[in-house]
């Protein structure tokens, strides 16, 4: 391996949080490393003796609409109950119009916006007999879109001003704000986080698009395709492919495919969905199609198999008598590409070391025989190390030296600086990200056919005069490239933010749309690691919940339990099957409980106080 230096660089180179919250929405989120890689559920659909509209397979009886409000009731308790009606969508949220006098309900817009609220307070400012004014003032927690993507916000107050009248005895809203307000419980209870499915650069992957939608379980699957097929949030929008676009759409309805002797699939349940276009595309893009279809509905437990149709005719012969599994796309789940195929690694006394069955044992080559090393990352495939380096120099001089080579040979010095983040390798170990002196990102580039690594500075502008408040500010001391490939996550002045890798078309790399997730956090971040595509672990600084798990769109803020750890957390380190922390006395695992408790953090053996982990990525 060598180093080439054509490119920059070395050598050319308000409202208080609260404490304990296990959730921030814990009727959905009871334990997010407990579903890290579920793809399939506990439900189906219901079998029946021939192909239906799956609007129609196992209708509840329903009943003339949603439930009227409560007679005479006082006018806060009507405000209570109808901010729990907002949390119904269906037929242009009509269960929240009937507390609305018919003016009222004609006149308010309930698409402008929609804001999640935190333990709403109903204020009044006067009342007489048929008339009375009240605020609502509550702590907003979130934006949800027309198209169900959840935006985490920071806490300000919402204060909304409601006039209410008697109409025949009975008190309904006469005039409010147009968008709806929605009770965090109430969101709750009534909306579900569902993972929509699109294609990375490489198409060898695809990547999760997190969608929170009020549907009943018989207009899922329509749901959810219809939304693959609208497309990804704009922000992925430049760097991930659907194939579920024009000029391939949805041909008629999907229906139930078991039991007709006529219909793909004889005998079986599951689902039939046909694809008008479809037959043009090549194999490979079938596959893909497949895949963000059938991981997207596993996933939303509407289970197979999956008769997929192009035109009429199987969208793959192969599949054409039993129907699409999971297995059958499994390789495209990024799950996949989270998995640890080379176990824990750590750093100690400055070296890299291998934690093994037997013991813990240094790690043949440069990086397992210096003492100087700070941070460390090994590549997926376990051929590549990234490390940061003590110069051994006192400041101005730089401090710090990014090292790149093979794991058991030599290293080059690639870029030096005042500080180096922690590095952080694409899943095709084809670079290696760092930050330096917290205000520039560079790639380590690692041409394996030529072995030379050269240094790339990634365009961080876009984080810098991202619209919106809070925007990410210097310096950044944590960056972690997704396993996709396709998203950062990253700290910067303590905050939690994820953005989008792009790849220009000159072949550099930019971070954009920086999304701040977390928020709300009493404490500072200072490390993450991504546990699987669409979850992220933090640690931060304190003795208060010093561990936590966020979704990528800041929904499902966690705090994981914190048993046997001795805070300071220094580092967190994870995959889906394993989670790390470094605290102030020892490296720990999260480990499950044999009785069935909580799982608890048990001390990794041989390793000292000093040590931190490293996981591949």
């Amino acid at each position: 391996m060598t180093v080439s230096t054509h490119t920059g660089g070395y050598p050319a180179q308000s409202a208080p949080a609260l404490p304990r919250r296990r959730s921030r929405l814990t009727a959905l989120a009871i334990c997010a490393l407990a579903v890290v890689t579920a793809l399939t559920g506990c439900a189906s659909l219901p079998e029946n003796s021939s192909p239906q509209a799956l609007g129609t397979i196992n209708r509840e009886p329903t009943s003339d609409g949603p439930p009227p409000p409560l007679l005479d009731r006082d006018p806060d308790l009507l405000l209570r109950d109808f901010l729990g009606a907002t949390a119904d969508p269906a037929n242009r949220h009509l269960a929240a119009r009937q507390f609305m006098t018919p003016a009222a309900s004609a006149k308010w817009d309930d698409a402008i916006s929609t804001t999640i609220v935190e333990r709403p307070d109903t204020l009044r400012e006067s009342r007489t007999g048929d008339r009375a004014t009240y605020v609502i003032r509550a702590r907003r927690v979130a934006e949800l879109s027309a198209d169900g993507s959840y935006r985490a916000v920071e806490g300000t107050v919402l204060e909304n001003k409601i006039e209410m009248s008697k109409v025949d005895g009975q008190w309904r809203i006469d005039d409010l704000p147009n968008g709806v307000v929605m009770d965090e419980s109430a969101f709750a209870k009534s909306y579900r986080r569902y993972v929509l499915y699109f294609v990375d650069p490489t198409g060898t992957t695809l990547v999760p698009d997190l969608r929170w939608i009020a549907a009943p379980k018989n207009q899922l699957a329509a749901r959810l395709l219809t939304l693959i097929s609208a497309g990804t949030q704009p922000a992925l929008a430049p760097v991930v492919r659907n194939e579920l676009t024009a000029p391939v759409t949805l041909r008629g309805q999907i229906t139930k495919a078991n039991g007709d002797p006529d219909e793909v699939g004889v005998g079986l349940g599951g689902v039939r969905i046909d694809f008008a276009g479809a037959a043009n595309l090549s194999p490979r893009d079938r596959e893909l199609l497949a895949g963000q279809v059938v991981l997207t509905l596993a996933g939303a437990e509407v289970l197979g198999p999956y008769m997929l149709l192009a035109d009429g005719k199987p969208l793959d012969d192969r599949f054409a008598a039993t129907g699409w599994s999971v297995a059958d796309v499994q390789q495209l789940s990024p799950a996949v590409q989270s998995q640890n195929r080379i176990g824990l690694h750590a750093l100690r006394g400055g070296a890299l070391a291998q934690v093994t069955e037997t013991g813990v044992l240094n790690a043949p080559g440069y990086f397992g025989t210096v003492n100087n090393l700070q941070a460390a990352a090994i590549s997926p495939d376990g051929q590549f190390v990234a490390a940061v380096a003590d110069s051994g120099r006192p400041a101005p001089e730089p401090q710090r030296t990014l090292m790149v080579g093979s794991y058991g040979g030599t290293a080059f010095p690639i870029a030096e600086g005042g500080s180096i983040s922690r590095p952080s390798w694409n899943s095709d170990g084809s670079a290696a990200w760092a930050v330096v002196d917290g205000e520039r990102v560079i790639r380590a580039v690692n041409d394996r056919a030529t072995g030379t690594v050269s240094p790339q500075e990634v365009d961080i502008s876009a984080l810098l005069t991202a619209q919106g408040d809070p925007m990410p500010r210097l310096p950044i001391t944590e960056l972690r490239v997704s396993r996709t490939g396709v998203r950062a996550a990253l700290i910067a002045d303590g905050k939690v933010y994820v953005a989008v890798v792009e790849r220009r078309a000159n072949g550099s790399y930019a971070l954009t749309s920086p999304l701040p997730i977390a928020v709300g956090l009493s404490t500072r971040a200072v490390s993450l690691s991504w546990l699987n595509a669409d979850t992220i672990m933090i640690g931060r600084e304190g003795n208060i919940d010093p561990v936590s798990t966020v979704s990528i769109d800041g929904s499902q803020l966690v705090s994981q339990i914190s048993q046997n750890l001795t805070p300071p957390v220094r580092l967190v380190s994870a995959s889906p099957q394993h989670q790390y922390v470094a605290d102030s006395r020892a490296v720990l695992e999260l480990t499950s409980n044999p009785d069935g408790g909580e799982p608890y953090w048990r001390e990794v053996p041989g390793l000292g106080s000093s040590a931190v982990p490293v996981l591949p990525g």
